[in-house]
């Protein structure tokens, strides 16, 4: 050896790879196990309703039954969502990733096994638990990972894009599976997403104990869990029944009360549930609150213009699904540009705003729709410019609740998103499928109940439903550019802030 290569052997660290380097060069892979988990639990959300017309025949239970396949998973992801946050913070993101992932496909394989309804609903209720756990854990760990903010924009556009476009694919999804295989693979492929994210999570992961250990606050969780409960069971069950029906009524006003006093015990709570300081920042509110917008009037596109594109103009359920994909596309350009470009420049408060006004009047082109009117001259450029709309909304409102978090914070702030989002698609839900239906009814009032007119009044049922949506985004936009602060986000203040507790 000569004396030259001396040095190399009392210098190894020069050459020696540190753990947070090795972590950081993971990075992509790390937000690609991200994308594939967000990816199942949002299109579960749509994939399994395409499929629900052929269970109910293949299971034989009524049509009674059939909102509860959708209604028992999201009442146990909604109800749930805020303490799988706290639970994330407590045993760490990697550890709750993969229980989420795990329960996930085992409820997916229970549900594919059923073998009648009651097995069915109950598979559904496991999912929606293990989904509550694996929501917040994939968007914290896309919280943690992220921290320079150029990479910031590209990892939160893409997260942004499966966010708002996770519902369109999975109709494309739902259709061809129910179309070319069976009803029971809409839940089995979840199996094919779990396996490679866990695989993904192993090996790209790092194991983290956990950053917050606080005592938990069992009178936050029972109230919080209790009262969007309450909320949930009462939209969906407004929908099923009537506003006026009396379980309505006095579920709303529980959930009402009991969010209230959530509120008041997290504001003298030594370990709160729910820190106030993560939701009262003027920006993290404002993009809640978007969050709570969009997932009302979004509701509406899937719903009613599938509706529209298969008994009106006879798409098949693949076709249906292909005819969204402009969406996808145009959403997916305006979140990467929105987060990468324009929110370190110019904040949230334009895009926010400015994204809710494209979607409302890409929803009133909607509203123009009649029996004989063609995809590409009249659905198609309004699926655009929503999709364009839509991606100024999402990717920039959720990276901007969870900006400035403190890693103790990660969790709960997470599940505060997807708990908007989640509460939005339930009113949404409740409130345009009764206002659809009151306008249906309203339009036979005094007409024969013919094939045309019934199909008059369908028509006019989905462009009622498009109206009220743009109604939505028109006041989301107007309320967020009220709440929203101007300029660029000030991230390093407010993470200083909410490190403290």
């Amino acid at each position: 050896m000569s004396v030259e290569q001396l040095p190399e052997l009392f210098e190894p660290s020069l050459e020696i790879e540190t753990a947070d380097e090795k972590y950081h060069r993971r990075r992509w892979w790390i937000l690609a196990v991200i994308g594939i988990a967000q990816l199942m639990v949002i299109l579960d959300g749509t994939i399994v309703n395409i499929a629900l017309p052929t269970a109910q025949h293949a299971l034989h239970f009524s049509n009674s039954d059939r909102q509860w396949i959708v209604t028992a998973y999201s009442l146990a992801f909604g109800s749930l969502l805020l303490l799988g946050g706290r639970i994330s913070d407590y045993i760490g993101r990697k550890n709750a990733l993969i229980t989420g992932l795990a329960g996930f496909a085992v409820a997916s394989a229970l549900g594919a096994a059923s073998v009648n309804f009651t097995m069915l609903v109950v598979a559904r209720t496991v999912q929606g638990a293990f989904g509550a756990l694996l929501a917040p854990a994939v968007l914290s760990l896309l919280t943690t990972t992220f921290t320079n903010p150029d990479e910031r924009g590209k990892a939160f556009g893409i997260y942004g894009a499966i966010a708002g476009a996770g519902g369109a694919l999975g109709l494309l999804l739902g259709g061809i599976l129910t179309t070319y295989a069976s009803w029971r693979w809409t839940l089995l492929v979840n199996l094919i997403f779990a396996a490679v994210a866990i695989a993904g999570a192993l090996t790209f992961l790092r194991h983290d104990r956990g950053t917050d250990h606080d005592p938990l606050d069992w009178r936050g969780v029972l109230t919080a869990t209790t009262g969007l409960f309450a909320l949930v069971f009462g939209f969906s069950h407004a929908e099923t029944t009537s506003w006026s029906n009396h379980y309505t009524i006095g579920s709303l006003i529980v959930a009402v009360v009991l969010l209230a006093v959530f509120a008041r015990i997290q504001a003298r709570a030594k370990f709160p549930l729910l820190p106030l300081r993560v939701v009262l920042d003027r920006n993290r509110g404002g993009s809640l609150i978007a969050m709570l917008v969009a997932g009302s009037g979004m509701f509406g596109v899937f719903l009613f213009l599938t509706y529209y594109l298969q008994e009106t103009l006879g798409f098949s359920a693949v076709l249906t699904g292909v005819a969204f994909l402009p969406m996808v596309v145009s959403l997916s350009i305006t979140a990467q540009l929105s987060n990468i470009v324009l929110l370190p420049k110019i904040g949230p408060r334009p895009l926010i705003p400015v994204g809710m006004l494209m979607s409302a009047i890409a929803l009133f082109m909607l509203t123009k729709l009649g029996v004989s009117s063609s995809y590409a001259t009249h659905v198609f450029p309004a699926l655009v410019l929503l999709g364009l709309g839509i991606g100024f909304v999402f990717a920039p409102a959720i990276n901007t609740a969870t900006a400035g978090v403190g890693p103790h914070d990660a969790g709960v702030a997470s599940a505060s998103v997807n708990t908007s989002q989640q509460v939005g698609g339930s009113i949404g839900t409740a409130l345009l499928n009764t206002l659809a239906a009151s306008a249906a009814a309203s339009f036979l009032i005094g007409r024969a109940p013919t094939k045309l007119n019934v199909k008059l009044a369908n028509v006019h049922s989905y462009t009622s439903a498009f109206g009220y949506s743009a109604i939505i985004f028109f006041i989301g936009a107007v309320i967020t550019a009220l709440i929203l602060r101007s300029g660029a986000p000030r991230a390093p203040e407010a993470a200083s802030a909410n490190s403290v507790h």
